[in-house]
């Protein structure tokens, strides 16, 4: 498909408006293999995912983004988390039945949206509000409202296999309220099919065909989970010697599943007693994968 996993860049001449745009295709399958997800679910996690992925592009910094909407609805947990390096991951958990085509807020119920930033340096950033509007769109301009944000709208779309976005900001001081205006009234008659279906540039000239915009160059978006057996390992020694061996032992091994991708890591009796060995003489353990 046209513009498959990619974020283009696009400006408005002489007005101080700036976007983006996304297409996530095989990155998107990867997080929907991971896991049977309902079609309600993903169509929310793949609204999040491409959210995530314009948010990323418009914050300097290095590091991850993570976006997580938090209810105590059915659809209890949406995380979508995307990297400096243009990678993308994101999960979902639910319990029941989520009502496909009903309003975020009532499939989650009573909520929060969360927006993360784990910076390499160690020092995060965090914004929480409650959780308000019919989809993630919806709930970031609230979140970007209610934060004192620049003025920032999206469109999002997700099925099985494609999720897409449209991002505007209004950079601080540049635009003019009219063309802000002019502008978003435009975005905001973008159709799913279109954010789905269009190449970029076939897109843009549909909604803006009267409007003088410059579409940069392409930059490729690709699905990476962050585990690895160096993190588990972490892990299972923060847990504790005895709590570690006591499942082993119980459990004749202990499993630990990735909820990112489910790739399932095990750990047997041997490997228990070298992986708490080896951090007093700094060998590492066999861990099987």
């Amino acid at each position: 498909m046209a513009d498959s996993d990619s974020i283009r860049r696009f400006l408005f001449e002489d007005t101080g408006i700036r976007g983006n745009l996304v297409h996530l295709d095989a990155s998107w399958r990867a997080v929907l293999d991971a896991h049977p997800y309902p079609k309600a679910v993903r169509v929310h996690l793949g609204q999040a995912l491409a959210a995530v992925t314009l948010l990323s592009a418009i914050v300097k910094f290095e590091g991850s983004l993570i976006l997580q909407v938090q209810g105590e609805g059915p659809l209890r947990t949406l995380v979508a988390q995307a990297t400096s390096a243009r990678t993308i991951r994101g999960v979902a958990r639910w319990e029941g039945e989520v009502p496909y085509g009903a309003p975020l807020a009532e499939c989650c119920g009573a909520g929060r949206l969360v927006l993360t930033i784990e910076r390499g340096d160690g020092s995060p950033y965090q914004g929480v509000v409650p959780l308000v509007g019919d989809d993630i769109a919806q709930a970031l301009g609230r979140y970007f409202e209610a934060s004192e944000q620049i003025p920032t709208r999206l469109w999002l779309a997700a099925d099985g296999s494609r999720a897409a976005g449209l991002l505007l900001q209004r950079l601080p001081s540049d635009a003019d309220s009219d063309d802000w205006g002019r502008v978003g009234l435009l975005a905001a008659t973008v159709k799913p099919a279109e954010l789905l279906e269009l190449p970029a540039a076939e897109l843009l000239h549909r909604l803006f065909n009267e409007e003088s915009v410059r579409l940069f160059d392409s930059e490729p978006i690709a699905f990476r989970c962050g585990c690895s057996r160096t993190r588990i390992e972490d892990m299972l020694r923060i847990m504790g010697e005895t709590e570690v061996q006591s499942i082993v032992t119980e459990q004749g091994e202990l499993q630990v599943t990735c909820e990112f991708c489910n790739r399932t890591y095990r750990l047997d009796a041997v490997d228990a007693g070298q992986l708490f060995a080896a951090s007093t003489r700094h060998a590492s353990p066999t861990l099987r994968q």
